[in-house]
């Protein structure tokens, strides 16, 4: 059985209900998920492949709960790692997603592989944010199956 880490960043609670959407759909796929709200680089080093769902706090930035993480990422040999983000946001603000574009750097420089693009959702769209990534996590299942 294929092993995800699910990271998720969040103020406000917003992404841990995507994230929690997205873990049932997984798990029903046959997929091991664990969700990691206070992750640290040595508990999600044992599991290839990670599933970063963030939220943007503030001007672009990275949610307090990922702190921690972020700063070890910095430094980090990701080679090992394959990952894929769901970054949430709002466009009204020029920093839209700006946490999953600041986690998404970090992991490439660390040289983790990308499993599939990122999504980044809009929360001022007329969708709800769990309904766009229960939708692009059907590119992720196939994936993580093989």
């Amino acid at each position: 059985m294929t092993q995800l880490a699910l990271i998720v960043g969040t103020t406000m609670g917003g992404a841990e209900a995507v994230a929690d959407e997205l873990a049932e759909k997984l798990q029903i796929h046959g997929i091991d998920t664990e969700i990691h709200l206070n992750p640290s680089l040595e508990s999600l080093m044992g599991v290839q492949n990670w599933l970063i769902v963030t939220s943007t706090h503030g001007a672009g930035e990275i949610p307090d709960n990922l702190h921690p993480l972020a700063e070890a990422l910095q430094t980090a040999d990701l080679s090992g790692i394959h990952y894929a983000i769901c970054g949430i946001g709002d466009s009204s603000y020029d920093t839209f997603c700006g946490a999953a574009k600041s986690l998404e750097d970090r992991m490439q420089q660390g040289g983790a592989k990308e499993l599939v693009h990122k999504i980044e959702i809009d929360v001022q769209g007329l969708d709800l944010p769990e309904d766009k990534a229960l939708l692009w996590i059907d590119t992720l299942i196939p994936i993580l199956s093989n």
